[in-house]
């Protein structure tokens, strides 16, 4: 129920943002939306969803990090992303700090067409 001055349902952006994350267009998530729940959903809204995610992952990139990490983990994953329509393979880089206080931090995730020595020079020079 869309309760009194809302103009969207309470946790339905996370319907949108988990569709677009397995690869699904905006025209994609939107006729599924259609089939499934017989909503009409402008494609400005599902944009307007996603972007708002991505503002969120700018200012999680731009955080500030803890001075020192006494254990830092790289690792490289290899998956199959969706990229201008076709599925490609593509390394996908992890950085995970633990910090003094035992918590672990994610400090960085990259996405290269390649795993390679050199791009993790370029990552721990950063």
């Amino acid at each position: 129920m869309v309760g009194k001055y809302q103009r969207r349902l309470p946790g339905f952006d996370d319907h949108f943002i988990s569709m677009y994350a397995r690869g699904m267009s905006v025209r994609e998530i939107q006729g599924h939306l259609l089939e499934l729940y017989g909503l009409e959903v402008s494609p400005d809204l599902i944009s307007r969803v996603t972007d708002e995610v991505l503002a969120e992952v700018k200012q999680w990139q731009q955080r500030p990090l803890e001075a020192m990490y006494p254990i830092v983990y790289f690792d490289a994953l290899r998956l199959k992303i969706r990229d201008e329509g076709t599925v490609k393979n593509k390394a996908v880089y992890l950085a995970l700090g633990i910090r003094a206080d035992g918590r672990k931090e994610v400090l960085g995730l990259w996405i290269e067409q390649t795993e390679g020595a050199k791009f993790w020079l370029k990552v721990s020079t950063n």
